[in-house]
């Protein structure tokens, strides 16, 4: 295993993986996990079901990747379906006709300047309309087994609240986040804190009092909890 550069909060924050593997052992996974089960690990699918899920719940933009992916799972197939076909399929999701546009034109991009592939690179990516360092970080880990961060709202807010990092933005989050935690555990990292976040350590009133990392969460910021 391939130590972290700060080896000060290392121990802590391998700590609190190895009970959250534990104890999110009966939750439903993230979305991109559901996805790769279902119709496998294609980093295609993965940034269009991470670009409809934003601003979207997971409950919402999951139903509506499986519905768009059993009628188009490459960009070539995404580009024949009409516009207002796509909408009807995608909806409700948040923005779901500036969003099927997005798709669109994110399919015709790919294969102008990339072949229908999507890139393998941060740097690649991170051309792309619309696609930031979140959803970047999401498909270079899931898609291609490359290790990355994903900061979304959870693991910014669960790593703040622990007390393992003090940042104000994703971006400061995920170059603290990769000082302490070994390169192997950093894709994991991010899908034990999505579920955790959906079901114990919720924005508003978190559910301390059945928390098993109640002992050594600072709980920075927490005025209310169950």
């Amino acid at each position: 295993m391939e130590l972290p550069e700060c080896k000060a909060g290392y121990n802590e924050a391998l700590a609190i993986i190895q009970k959250l593997q534990i104890a999110t052992k009966a939750m439903v996974p993230p979305a991109a996990t559901e996805i790769i089960r279902e119709f496998g690990k294609d980093p295609f699918l993965i940034l269009v079901s991470c670009i409809l899920s934003l601003r979207t719940k997971d409950t919402v933009s999951l139903p509506a990747s499986q519905r768009l992916f059993n009628i188009a799972k490459t960009p070539q197939q995404l580009l024949k379906v009409p516009l207002g076909t796509l909408e009807r399929i995608i909806y409700p999701v948040g923005f779901y006709r500036n969003k099927s546009r997005h798709l669109h034109e994110l399919s015709a991009d790919l294969l102008d300047r990339f072949k229908g592939v999507v890139p393998s690179t941060e740097a690649e990516l991170l051309t792309l309309k619309g696609v930031g360092r979140k959803t970047a970080n999401l498909v270079l880990g899931q898609g291609f087994d490359i290790p990355a961060i994903c900061v979304d709202i959870h693991v910014h807010r669960i790593s703040n609240r622990l007390g393992i990092i003090k940042t104000k933005t994703p971006e400061e989050t995920e170059i603290a986040l990769k000082k302490i935690l070994p390169k192997e555990q950093w894709v994991e990292f991010n899908r034990l804190l999505v579920m955790w976040g959906q079901n114990v350590c919720v924005p508003i009133s978190p559910r301390c009092s059945t928390c098993p990392l109640f002992t050594q969460c600072k709980r920075v910021g927490v005025t209310k909890k169950r």
